[in-house]
């Protein structure tokens, strides 16, 4: 499949009598398929026929990119900019079929903060109520999703009303980002939008006891941006659950479906968590690692389990962080990731003299771990104690920090295969802010 990219460029660079000899039904599948309506809104003007067809597109993506953003605010090029919200606007009025709208700002633009820069305009402020006034009505029938990524440095200080607007939408997905919404707010999702499937709210201030109650959600993403007091979930149809919050007071959970739960916590104080019945994957992040997972029961149906804690090294807890309690807590996992502070900590603790041999222990098949080799030494050694303990293993991927000597990482990669030759050995490299890089993959 050629990427989208390219299929617009090819479509741009055509001359028109080409186009023409295509079977409509394909250019149209062409144009559906586009990333960016930004190469939308070139395609027209490439020709009679991809003009009259772009109608017909069902989706509708445009971001405003960083270099925009910047030539909008320059002296020498902004009277050259069009508008980013007239972009969209003219792209909706224009296409009748629009089922799915995604609008927003691309990721440099969201890391800008109000002390940054002194901004009070509103043209990225894209859940502002005049303008989405202005062309959501002519695509409200039919709209069934809505992404809207908003600029937070115009955004931050303005509670919008945009649910108020598009309450009207029988909607099936709802993403909003960056926007400042109240508790009474997020009372209007559950109430105007009875059928939704997806819901994520992600970077979302001003709430302080929310609540989701969706009978219908399958997915959910939630990051919340300040400390509220408590947070409830209750989606009896719920599957999958990205959660990320600092330290409620309370959280409850009622979602029995569950069965892919991220959960990201800074503190797990007073947290009482009740057992899913059906949860495979559970992925658990918080600087009290120890903590957080002492609050699940013993879980005997997690099979892909994933820990993290940034900063399990340096906190107390340090020493308290074991593979074979949190293998007690879920005896029947197969796959384990550990995260470089997760990873850490049980090697600190392993040093310490603290871990115990574990039953559970055994049922793991495959463990992928991010490392930092401190200590050659200490890090063997407790490798070659999990492969004891682990005798089902069969799976053992090593990802190694990037800024540790080649020498080293030469040393430990030879050491590890030669004790053990029972595992498929993997080996790779990651960095903060990074995408991991495998570099061997089965030796």
């Amino acid at each position: 499949m050629l990427h989208t990219h390219a299929l617009s460029l090819s479509l741009s660079l055509s001359l028109p009598s080409t186009m023409d000899d295509l079977p409509p039904p394909l250019i149209l599948e062409i144009l559906n398929r586009l990333n960016n309506s930004g190469d939308l809104a070139r395609c027209r003007v490439v020709s009679k026929t991809l003009n009259a067809l772009s109608i017909e597109v069902r989706s509708i993506n445009l971001h405003c990119s960083f270099d925009r953003y910047t030539k909008s605010r320059s002296p020498e090029t902004k009277s050259l900019i069009t508008p980013f919200k007239s972009i969209f606007k003219n792209l909706v009025s224009s296409s009748r079929l629009v089922e799915s709208v995604s609008l927003g700002v691309e990721k440099p633009l969201r890391g800008l903060s109000y002390d940054d820069i002194e901004d009070e305009l509103n043209d990225l402020h894209l859940t502002d109520v005049d303008f989405v006034s202005n062309w959501l009505p002519s695509v409200a029938g039919r709209l069934r999703s809505i992404s809207i990524s908003d600029f937070w440095v115009q955004s931050c200080w303005r509670r919008s009303e945009v649910l108020s607007l598009i309450s009207s939408c029988l909607l099936t997905s709802l993403t909003l980002e960056f926007i400042r919404l109240d508790d009474e707010d997020l009372s209007r999702v559950n109430d105007c939008f009875p059928s939704l499937q997806v819901l994520n709210l992600m970077g979302v201030g001003g709430l302080k006891e929310p609540k989701i109650h969706l009978l219908h959600l399958r997915t959910c993403q939630w990051t919340v941006s300040n400390a509220p007091l408590s947070l409830t979930i209750l989606a009896p149809n719920l599957i999958k659950l990205k959660l990320k919050c600092v330290n409620p007071r309370s959280l409850v959970i009622d979602a029995p479906l569950l069965s892919d739960f991220y959960l990201s916590l800074e503190k797990a104080s007073n947290l009482a968590v009740k057992e899913f019945r059906d949860l495979k994957t559970l992925q658990l992040e918080s600087t009290y690692l120890c903590s957080l997972v002492s609050t699940f029961p013993s879980c005997k149906t997690i099979k892909n389990l994933t820990v993290e804690s940034s900063k399990c090294a340096d906190s107390a807890e340090a020493t308290k962080f074991d593979l074979d309690s949190l293998l007690d807590v879920f005896p029947n996992t197969k796959s384990l990731t550990l995260g470089s502070g997760a990873w850490l900590g049980a090697e600190t603790c392993f040093h310490a003299g603290g871990s115990e041999v574990s039953g559970g222990m055994k049922a793991v098949k495959e463990i992928i771990a991010h490392l930092f080799v401190n200590d050659i030494e200490i890090t063997l050694s407790f490798i070659f104690s999990v492969l004891e303990k682990c005798s089902n293993l069969t799976d053992m991927a090593l990802l190694i920090h990037r800024e540790v000597e080649s020498s080293i990482t030469s040393n430990l990669i030879t050491r590890c295969m030669a004790h053990c030759a029972r595992v498929r050995w993997r080996w790779g490299l990651w960095k903060e802010g990074m995408n991991d890089a495998w570099v061997s993959d089965g030796i």
